[in-house]
This record gives C-alpha cells, sequence and structure tokens, in this order.
C-alpha cells in the first residue's frame, strides 16, 4: 500500500514538470513568437551622420520589442547590391528624386523602394563658407579655381550625391575636379579651413549637423544639378514587408522634421557611444515615437 501511494505521488509530481515545461514553450513562442523565431534584421549603416543616428535609433526602437538588430556598415553601392542580392534587409535612407535616381534604375526591379517617406525637406549643393562673400553660385567657381586649388573636396565614392556632383563638373564645365575621400575626412577639412578662414568648397546636404557648427552657405544651381527639394525614402530586399509586417508598418509612419532630426543627431554625436545617445533622445520623445509605433 505505502510504494502504490508513493509511485502515485512521484507520477503526479512528473506530470506538474512536464505541464509547466510545455506553458514555458507556449510563452516563449507565442506573444513573442513572431521576432524570436528569426534571424536578427541586417540594416545597413552608411557612415554619414543622418544616418548614424536613425540606424541607432531603430536599433533601440526595435530591440526593446522583442527584435534582433545587426547593423552592417556599407557604403552606398555595395548596400544596393547586397539588397538586391538578399544579402542585406534594409537601407533606411534613399535620396529622390535626383541624388539616388541612378540606383532608383538599376535596381527597381530587385529592391523594394517605398513610397513613403520619412523626412521631406532634404536639400543638396555645392557650399562655401559664408566668408566667401564674392563666390555665390556654382558659375563663379571658374573665377576662383585658383583659391580652391582647382579642388572640390568631396566625401564617399559611389554616394549619390557624389555621381550627381560629377555630372555637375561637366554641366558647367568646371576646372575645379571633385575629390572623393570619406564623411568624416571632408567634415575634418571643412571644420580646419573655417577656422583658418580659408577657401573651400565642398557637396553637403541638409539634414547635417554641421551647419550648426559653421556659417555655410549654398551656391546657387542656375542648372538645377542638384534638383530641387529632394525627399529621404527607405529601401528593402524583395519579401521584407511579409517577413516583417509589423516594422513595415511602423516605417511607413516614420516622419521626422527638421529639429527633430537635427537633434537626435546632435545626441548620437555627443554621446561616447551612438547608441547611448540614441535611447536618450528616445526616452526624451516618447510622445513621437508612439505616433510612428501605437
Amino acid at each position: 500500500m505505502f510504494n502504490k501511494t508513493k509511485l502515485l505521488l512521484l507520477s503526479a509530481a512528473l506530470l506538474v514538470v512536464l505541464a509547466a515545461c510545455g506553458g514555458n514553450d507556449e510563452a516563449e513562442n507565442g506573444e513573442t513568437g513572431e521576432t524570436n523565431d528569426k534571424d536578427p534584421i541586417e540594416m545597413g549603416q552608411i557612415n554619414w551622420a543622418e544616418n548614424i543616428a536613425v540606424t541607432n535609433m531603430w536599433k533601440v526602437l526595435l530591440e526593446d520589442r522583442g527584435y534582433e538588430v545587426d547593423l552592417i556598415n556599407l557604403d552606398m553601392g555595395p548596400t544596393m547590391t547586397a539588397l538586391a542580392n538578399d544579402e542585406l534587409d534594409i537601407s533606411l535612407e534613399i535620396w529622390l528624386p535626383v541624388q539616388d535616381h541612378h540606383y532608383l534604375e538599376q535596381y527597381q526591379d530587385d529592391i523594394d523602394f517605398s513610397e513613403a517617406t520619412w523626412y521631406d525637406n532634404a536639400k543638396v549643393g555645392l557650399v562655401v563658407p559664408e566668408y566667401m562673400e564674392d563666390v555665390n553660385s556654382i558659375e563663379d567657381l571658374n573665377e576662383h579655381a585658383e583659391e580652391f586649388d582647382y579642388q572640390i573636396t568631396g566625401f564617399d565614392q559611389g554616394a549619390g550625391t557624389m555621381e550627381v556632383a560629377e555630372e555637375m563638373v561637366e554641366e558647367y564645365d568646371l576646372e575645379l575636379e571633385l575629390v572623393p575621400s570619406s564623411e568624416p575626412a571632408m567634415i575634418a577639412a571643412i571644420d580646419d579651413a573655417v577656422s583658418n578662414e580659408e577657401p573651400i568648397v565642398a557637396p553637403l546636404w541638409n539634414p547635417h549637423s554641421i551647419f550648426a557648427d559653421h556659417d555655410l552657405k549654398y551656391l546657387d544651381d542656375p542648372k538645377e544639378s542638384f534638383g530641387g527639394v529632394e525627399k529621404i525614402h527607405h529601401a528593402t530586399r524583395h519579401d521584407f514587408e511579409e517577413d516583417y509586417p509589423e516594422f513595415s508598418e511602423w516605417l511607413r509612419n516614420w516622419k521626422m522634421d527638421d529639429e527633430e532630426i537635427g537633434e537626435l543627431m546632435a545626441y548620437v554625436e555627443e554621446a561616447e557611444e551612438p547608441i547611448d545617445g540614441a535611447r536618450e533622445w528616445i526616452d526624451e520623445n516618447e510622445e513621437l515615437i508612439n505616433e510612428w509605433i501605437d
């Protein structure tokens, strides 16, 4: 009698343990199953100030909601190739209708370019310091080419704006050469030139935090080589929306104005690590975040 009772008690305990394990599996694969059973989202990151800011922002927002995100540092050309080959999930920065139109034409059948835009007041053009009072138009550059050492200080080769700038040099028959480098190198060159009140001309864009640091002016562009107002879209590999419908909906809701993106960039640049600056900005902008996500 004792042995039979003991056996029944042990069997009951085992059933309780098994039921508990099954319940945990259901919890792990139920409410959060949409994200836990997927590979990390591979998000392209380009070494531009605004791109570093928004990629880190979305990394924080997504990981706080159960997704995994890997930021993959690539230049613009390799980013497009990776998206077309399903080797990357998403890029957050496509400038249209002018700056990245080459990539749209080349990859429109292989990449999903969003109709939605997250920034609608972008501007691109050549800039010089305000103290260069005699240089106010691209057409003035040849007259002052020697002052600029016959160079336009550029950034990443393959960037849409750099390709447009190359075409602009030919269109205006400029005697200056567009010299590629990187965005940090270009910004350092501008910083150095302005600190010494020396001539410099470079392709730049809004939004960009450098306009808060220096008094720079866009040169008039009579031929409209750089176009007018640009809008910033995102692009994904095929089937991304099917795999991540929730995130895709958030992206459609995502909108930022000059003040919001400028503040985010400032937080990211001033933080010891970009991710820390992004998190601090998010903590102080919950109402805006809720407009995108809730």
